[in-house]
């Protein structure tokens, strides 16, 4: 049988034989992840099941990363819960305060996710480790629980829908506007259940930071997986991260897709996702009329080091529209100081922005920018739901990280193309 990407990873952990799609198997993980509002629902029902100890200690990931530093009491007590738990069972990947980051970037710069990998999370976003060529989705708390426990679970074998990626992404494009243009077409339930995978001669000029980005999205198309091949480019990030024996991954020539899909990037423009769902895309270039109250630029999606270059490098020597309140939040720590010698959070800091600790709190509502009723956010988040960050009166836009920067300065959505 000649598979899919999807299909050959699952093999691997896989004893009886895959036939195809729809097929229901029991797989070994690789790697379990729960964070500090995930993981008490997870431990609740780790300890209802009786059980004593996890699957493996070294591949089970706590993250406390969603109202981290602690907002308030409740959020303390989930954070104490989480703690007392990894202590408990001898976990040795457990991240708190100053070590801690956004989950979906401080594994994989940890070197502890690669290709071939089977990994399940208690956060949707989970599906980001796809752009290292892992099997990576996420999963209810109970089920992830029941992981802990067995160090397996189930899966139906998705339909894989292909992606093409032809020419190279123009001035100002990444990884965002390649999602964003591909679930404005699929829509949010358009790969419902299904693998994304995408390859074509545009994957040569996607570094492997974007491709992350764009795996991060693929759930906002409903899809279980968004998945990449493991290529030279791949390797090469794994091995910085400290990772050794890795190999790479394609699909085999032949495999059977239920549907292909070609983006042209030479004709790519700057996306943005406008309220209240990621499907509404328009191009950043005509809506200008858009006034904005806050920008934050951050989160698993756009939160590395190049998109924080990518900032900086339209913020230097600008100000940040009067009356913005313009957020950064580099994702984990590493980012957080390889930014301060590059010089990167000196240039947002006199373009007035609030340069915060790594946390995800904006992007869920959570906290560090909350939205008033009838605010507007354009943010490198992932997610625009109706309330999603505060006021169910607010409105969330989302765009990538050139967007942001540029909207900032005008204080109104902006191509920075046009700047």
């Amino acid at each position: 049988m000649r598979r899919t990407l999807a299909e050959k990873i699952l093999q691997q952990s896989c004893q009886e034989e895959i036939e195809g799609p729809g097929q229901i198997i029991q797989s070994r993980v690789s790697g379990v992840l729960a964070n500090d509002i995930t993981a008490p629902l997870a431990i609740k029902s780790f300890e209802a099941m009786g059980a004593d100890r996890v699957f493996d200690q070294n591949r089970v990931f706590l993250v406390c990363d969603h109202f981290t530093p602690n907002k308030d009491i409740a959020s303390a007590q989930q954070v104490k819960t989480v703690r007392h738990f990894a202590r408990k069972m001898g976990i040795t990947h457990y991240y708190e305060g100053g070590e801690s980051g956004v989950e979906h970037a401080l594994l994989p710069e940890a070197g502890l996710i690669g290709p071939g990998d089977i990994v399940v999370g208690a956060d949707s976003h989970t599906c980001t480790y796809g752009g290292l060529g892992s099997f990576a989705t996420g999963l209810g708390s109970t089920d992830i629980a029941a992981a802990m426990v067995l160090g397996r679970t189930w899966f139906k074998v998705p339909q894989t829908i292909r992606v093409d990626l032809e020419g190279s992404l123009q001035e100002h494009c990444g990884g965002k506007d390649v999602i964003l243009s591909l679930i404005s077409r699929l829509g949010v339930d358009g790969a419902l259940y299904k693998a994304l995978e995408f390859a074509g001669p545009g994957l040569d000029g996607l570094p492997v930071e974007a491709r992350m980005t764009v795996a991060n999205m693929a759930i906002e198309a409903g899809a279980k997986v968004g998945l990449f091949p493991c290529d030279r480019m791949t390797l090469d990030y794994l091995q910085d991260a400290g990772r050794s024996g890795d190999r790479e991954l394609r699909p085999d020539p032949g495999a059977g897709y239920q549907d292909r899909i070609s983006i042209d990037l030479d004709r790519l423009t700057p996306q943005v996702a406008c309220p209240h769902l990621p499907e509404n895309v328009r191009p950043a270039a005509e809506l200008l009329e858009i006034s904005l109250d806050q920008v934050v630029i951050g989160s698993c999606t756009n939160g590395r080091i190049s998109d924080l270059r990518e900032a900086a490098a339209i913020l230097k020597d600008r100000k940040a529209a009067r009356g913005l309140r313009l957020i950064v939040l580099p994702a984990t720590p590493r980012i957080y100081s390889q930014a301060l010698q590059e010089g990167l959070l000196e240039i947002f800091m006199k373009a007035g922005a609030v340069v915060g600790p790594p946390t995800c709190g904006p992007c869920l509502g959570g906290h560090m920018g909350i939205l008033a009723s009838g605010e507007r956010c354009l943010a490198t988040t992932n997610r625009n739901f109706k309330g999603r960050m505060g006021s169910l009166e607010s409105e969330v836009y989302l765009s990538g990280p050139s967007v942001a920067a540029a909207s900032a300065v005008t204080g109104r959505i902006t191509d920075p193309n046009k700047l």
